[in-house]
């Protein structure tokens, strides 16, 4: 391994020696990676680890009784433990390995509709989801004749909160809200959230992919029923996420998909369920991205999630006062809490060719719609451009930013 792990952020360029990809250039510039809301770069420990796994324990979980099998299966459930702690869920069979927060939240649509919702019932979402926190709930509705109803998004990009109270009727049957917004970085009240959702004898679903990377979890203290999120956000691999689930719910919950390790035993007549996780996962599971994301998770509780928030805010505080006096800039979402995303747009310049003429300047940045249409016809936008910031991102690349920015406006 060859990650090296600091207590605090003050050493940065330390800290970015640990992600190979940032040295390289683009179009003869140094790389300047402002899309980490996408997906987060990954440290050297990461990438090394993968290799090790591959080279030296590659073989199929739970299922064999030789060395290598044993070995990878021990690796895989360790990683289930490690992912436990990390979010302090009570016990590992709460930990289910998904591919992602979209198939998490997949599942429990799925899942949690059919077990527990009629025609008629009603779910909540906010006017700030992605894509993958509407669509799974839209397919349900149409498939059981059910309804989504929706938090409205004030004109700061935050909940409306007194709206949300009053959308709970005794149809009301599941509340699913992210925990912060990939657009506009609002990081939601979710703890309230989930107090007056239970207050009404309602659970709760939280789609955390933009705050795992960015902020302290703790589902026991949140009081989450469920909680979703993504490797790749977090510095780990693509292809691998996390689904928590309160067993009281997961118990209750009929499985998502079929096939091997999902099942206790199987004959022509019926089928009898493997027990938690199990039962969630079927096929083979990706042992090599599960143990990648438990290094992952351990890089950045090494440096300290706490110190991660707070560099990462300096640089959110940086970057705004630096963009804010770029002449025709709108910033989307004024939240006073904040992560480290900003949405914008300059003067009449179309967010594609501003994305484009910046990666020219070796800037990464995300145009358009961010998986989020619903939120863009509410701020009245077809597209914004979003620069969204990592542990890795410096003062100096935000500098170039602002600069790339100049520049491409004085083009139009």
């Amino acid at each position: 391994m060859y990650c090296l792990y600091k207590n605090s952020l003050v050493m940065n360029e330390t800290i970015r020696n640990d992600f190979p990809i940032l040295q390289r250039t683009v179009y003869g510039k140094p790389l300047v990676y402002l899309d980490n809301a996408a997906t987060t770069q990954k440290p050297r420990c990461v990438v090394e680890k993968i290799t090790e796994e591959y080279y030296n324990v590659n073989a199929n979980i739970h299922r064999g009784v030789h060395f290598l099998s044993q070995q990878a299966t021990e690796a895989h459930e360790e990683a289930r433990r490690t992912i436990q702690k990390f979010i302090n869920a009570a016990k590992p069979e709460e930990v289910i390995f998904t591919r992602g927060t979209t198939e998490s939240i997949n599942l429990v649509a799925s899942s949690f509709v059919y077990e527990f919702m009629s025609p008629g019932d009603e779910i909540i979402i906010s006017g700030m989801e992605h894509h993958s926190n509407i669509v799974p709930w839209q397919i349900q509705a149409a498939r059981y004749d059910i309804s989504v109803k929706v938090i409205p998004v004030n004109e700061n990009g935050e909940l409306d909160m007194d709206s949300f109270a009053n959308l709970f009727t005794e149809k009301t049957k599941l509340v699913s809200v992210t925990h912060i917004s990939n657009v506009l970085g609002t990081i939601n009240p979710v703890k309230e959230i989930i107090r007056i959702s239970h207050a009404h004898n309602i659970p709760v679903l939280i789609d955390g992919a933009q705050a795992v990377a960015h902020q302290e979890v703790d589902v026991q203290e949140l009081d989450a029923d469920f909680y979703a999120f993504s490797g790749h956000k977090i510095y780990g691999p693509t292809g691998i996420g996390i689904l928590y689930g309160k067993e009281k719910w997961l118990d209750r919950m009929p499985p998502y998909q079929g096939g091997g390790e999902m099942i206790a035993s199987v004959s022509f007549e019926k089928t009898k369920f493997n027990d938690l996780p199990f039962k969630f996962e079927a096929g083979t599971p990706d042992y090599i991205g599960s143990t990648a994301l438990a290094v992952a998770l351990n890089y950045v509780t090494d440096i300290g999630l706490p110190e991660i928030a707070a560099y990462e805010d300096s640089l959110l505080q940086y970057a705004t006062q630096r963009l804010t006096a770029i002449e025709g800039m709108r910033i989307f979402g004024q939240s006073r809490n904040k992560s480290g995303v900003i949405s914008f747009l300059v003067g009449n310049i179309h967010h594609y060719d501003m994305g484009m003429l910046l990666d020219r300047l070796g800037i990464a940045v995300r145009t358009g719609h961010h998986c989020a249409e619903p939120l863009m016809h509410l701020m009245g936008v077809e597209g914004t451009v979003r620069a969204s910031f990592a542990l890795y991102n410096t003062t100096e690349e935000i500098d170039i930013l602002t600069a790339g920015i100049e520049q491409v406006s004085r083009m139009f």
